[in-house]
């Protein structure tokens, strides 16, 4: 990793779109190289994808980020079971309030319940904490 990496990292998580001809211009190397280094940062793990930001409400889903208080025996066997439901779309191991942070998108509340029923009854989950996305903050 250098500066021409961080840079060109900068600019797909600003928008993933961007054209590799904008960023080879900006960084004064050609389009070849910004390719050759997105797919060896592809390649090492260091970028593991690309994502739209969507607007649940407007297509009738919702969003939710679910906070999992579980025993440390138990992080494996609830991070499996996380990756076999489909309305989860990603789990993050954290060392803040929960031990998992599980984020959703359901078709309604009702469907959201049931998943963090089926969740809170997995052995070693402590606590179920959810938190709905009403809306989405423009940072940028």
């Amino acid at each position: 990793m250098n500066e021409k990496d961080e840079y060109i990292i900068e600019k797909l998580l600003n928008n993933a779109k961007t054209p590799k001809t904008e960023i080879a211009k900006e960084l004064g190397i050609t389009e070849a190289a910004v390719r050759k280094r997105i797919k060896q940062m592809e390649d090492k793990g260091i970028i593991l994808g690309y994502r739209a930001i969507v607007d649940w409400r407007k297509i009738n889903r919702m969003n939710a980020f679910t906070g999992l208080d579980v025993n440390p025996e138990n992080l494996l066997e609830v991070l499996n079971t996380l990756k076999e439901i489909e309305e989860v779309k990603a789990a993050y191991l954290t060392s803040g309030d929960h031990d998992i942070l599980v984020e959703m998108i359901c078709k309604d509340v009702d469907q959201l319940e049931e998943i963090h029923k089926r969740l809170a009854e997995l052995p070693g989950v402590k606590r179920v904490c959810p938190s709905i996305v009403v809306s989405i903050a423009e940072l940028k």
